[in-house]
């Protein structure tokens, strides 16, 4: 068969504390592709500061992904103003769903990304093969097989590294040990850091400790082929939390993984278990005049995927595939007088033994129209089915049922949804140095545990969240267009997309809309026309032979088109511009992250959702950083970030869930921290 080969040369936009090795990656060849090359980033967060520590606080410092910050842990990526099930996250080939309904614990929560040999951002739709919806992007954090053989039986890399400002401390180890033919590897990542200061000298809770283990054993017959079992557990402690009225003083997180992987085959099986408590009184004092409040809640998934790409002819390639997952979770609140112990009596049942289940089959082909012509084609069908089957159970004479007739004249009955979506991508070389794509696409994405059966009562208004039962499904219809061009000194990409949405899912305020029955203001689902659009630009030029430098920028506009007002947490323009500079065994670099004022929000409660906390000013910040190899193994990493100690917070931010403050509450980042880190690998 005649493959298409797309070769090209990447340097992507990583923050100024993610560079312990060269950035300049190498020459990417990625032959009859599942993913265009357009929209999406590869990254190797092998090195990067003690300062960062879960993969959304990764994430966030990439271009064209922000984040919401509830603490120093836990940070929920956003990308093209899309969030949550919005978005496709997997963890080596595993799709973790948090167990707590405040997303405290977002899948990016449970990924060290130390313990991943790759991260790979692909935005908007580009690819039917990573599950269902992820209309605003697919995350993938991935490992690779040790390179492990017969004359060299171990490998390995360890680190260190120590921030300032917060006294984070990050231990790292990951070892390999085998040959040609199989492998055992073990990776262990400790994180513990203390309450960061802003840059106005304000301490911002946000401690945690963070303790992660994993071990593999893959059987490799030969270069193509690989068998692996994994085994993994984290376990989150004392995680505090400056933006919600609680804090997690446990999470614990458990997987096991199989998976078979072929030249054009894939297998993988998973189950996952998340337990997770949050309260208001173990690690804070309790505010005047409040309950203590306890929630525990569980979350458990298990699914998998197959797929197998043929050849049909020279120039055409055929992949099929099934994927399916089953997740189930459970939470409780619990609530007691503030001189009690651990609160004993049943406030409400948030997740009433909520169940969703999706069996998805999908498709792509692949065509070579010409030597500068590709085409690819994809669809992919979805039946979801959903129950929550404690829905009548009473809890202070009230049940989730009853909550949901209230405000939507529905209960929870069990949902069947099929869902067809697809995708049409077409890439055109003009010539050597200019590329052009576009696509089109339709993604159909269901509603979470939360939109559908979320049941947090109150007997204030106010303070009670509920989901609905009778929430139609999203069907976004999205158009992207892109150009990139290179030349021997520089490489651009500039892209733009328009997203047209119909029964967006809306997080509201209950103001009797139509098919909300109540007009008391308490949190309520229901579905709107929605549009999104934006732009995202990339620049990388050499200099010289020692200077470089690189600029992005990306931008995100939503509107609610049936109310005639902004979407909530919709991140401004924000941009970095990089210089750096390499030679012999040094590496420096400075970074300036910038983001323009943000005035479309969504801020009033009594009208609209009040889910943004206000307008936000624009910010400039400049990071520095450099690194030393000392040897051919081993390199030690200095920086500082915000180097002028700068007072300011991303745009976005989370919905507080705190029964007796529902404000929507925005963190400060961090303010001037040096770090220092040292990594040796063998």
């Amino acid at each position: 068969m005649k493959q298409k080969s797309h070769t090209f040369s990447l340097l992507f936009l990583l923050p100024s504390s993610v560079f312990a090795e060269v950035v300049v990656l190498p020459t990417v060849t990625i032959e009859a592709n599942l993913i265009p090359e357009f929209n999406q980033q590869k990254e190797n967060p092998q090195n990067y500061s003690p300062l960062h520590g879960d993969g959304g606080e990764y994430l966030h410092n990439l271009n064209g992904v922000s984040g919401s910050r509830m603490g120093g842990h836990g940070i929920d990526p956003i990308i093209r103003g899309q969030a949550q099930n919005r978005l496709n996250i997997l963890l080596d080939g595993a799709y973790v769903h948090g167990a707590c309904p405040n997303r405290m614990d977002p899948p990016t929560a449970y990924a060290a990304p130390k313990s991943y040999d790759k991260v790979t951002v692909i935005k908007g739709s580009q690819t039917v093969v990573y599950g269902a919806g992820g209309s605003g992007g697919t995350v993938l954090f991935e490992r690779t097989p040790p390179k492990v053989t017969a004359d060299k039986p171990m490998t390995g890399n360890v680190s260190a590294g120590y921030s300032g400002n917060n006294q984070a401390k990050n231990v790292h180890a990951d070892i390999a040990t085998g040959d040609e033919k199989a492998y055992v590897r073990g990776i262990v990542d400790y994180q513990k850091s203390e309450n960061y200061k802003d840059g106005a000298g304000k301490e911002v809770r946000s401690a945690s400790t963070m303790k992660t283990g994993y071990l593999i054993a893959g059987y490799t017959p030969d270069k193509n082929t690989e068998f692996n079992l994994t085994l993994s557990k984290s376990k989150e402690n004392d995680v505090l939390y400056a933006g919600a009225g609680m804090d997690a003083p446990e999470s614990e997180h458990e997987l096991v993984k199989l998976r078979y992987k072929g030249v054009a085959s894939l297998a993988e099986f998973y189950y996952s278990n998340v337990d997770h408590v949050m309260d208001n009184y173990s690690l804070r004092p309790v505010a005047a005049g409040a309950m203590r409040m306890r929630s525990p809640s569980n979350s458990k998934t298990y699914g998998g995927r197959v797929y197998h790409q043929f050849d049909l002819n020279e120039t055409s390639t055929w992949l099929m595939g099934a994927d399916f997952q089953h997740n189930n979770r459970n939470a409780d609140r619990l609530a007691g007088m503030p001189t009690m112990g651990t609160p004993s009596n049943l406030q409400s049942l948030l997740w009433a033994d909520v169940t969703i289940q999706q069996v998805g089959l999908f498709s792509e082909l692949g065509f070579d129209l010409s030597d500068s012509d590709y085409l690819k084609l994809g669809l992919r069908y979805d039946r979801v089915s959903s129950e929550a089957t404690n829905a009548q159970q009473k809890v202070m004479k009230v049940s989730p049922n009853d909550l949901f007739t209230k405000y939507y004249g529905k209960q929870a009955d069990k949902k069947d949804e099929n869902n067809i979506s697809g995708l049409a991508y077409l890439e055109h070389d003009i010539n050597d140095n200019f590329s052009l794509f576009g696509s089109v696409s339709r993604t159909v994405r269901s509603a979470d545990a939360t939109e559908r059966y979320l049941a947090a009562n109150n007997s204030n208004s106010m303070m009670v969240w509920v989901g609905n039962p009778d929430i139609k499904a999203e069907k976004h219809h999205q158009l992207d267009i892109g150009v990139q061009w290179h030349f021997a000194q520089q490489n651009h990409q500039f892209s733009t997309f328009y997203n047209r949405v119909n029964d967006y899912i809306l997080r509201d305020r209950a103001h009797g809309q139509a098919g909300i029955l109540q007009a008391d203001n308490a949190s309520i689902y229901r579905n709107v026309d929605a549009r999104l659009w934006g732009v995202e630009w990339e620049s990388q030029f050499t200099l010289s032979d020692r200077w470089s430098t690189q600029f992005s920028l990306a931008y995100v506009n939503g509107e609610n088109t049936t109310d005639g007002r902004a979407l909530a947490q919709m991140p401004p323009l924000t941009g970095q511009w990089a210089i750096q500079y390499q030679h012999d065994n040094w590496h420096l670099r400075s970074t300036l992250h910038f983001a323009s004022k943000q005035t479309r929000v969504d801020d009033n409660k009594k009208t609209g959702s009040g889910l943004d906390a206000g307008e936000t000013a624009g910010y400039g910040v400049i990071d520095l950083a450099g690194d030393y190899r000392v040897n051919k193994n081993t390199v030690v990493s200095l920086g500082v970030r915000n180097i002028f100690d700068k007072t300011y917070a991303y745009h976005v931010n989370r919905a507080n869930a705190d029964p007796f403050n529902p404000e929507a509450t925005r963190v400060n980042e961090i303010g001037r921290s040096v770090w220092l880190n040292l990594s040796a690998t063998f």
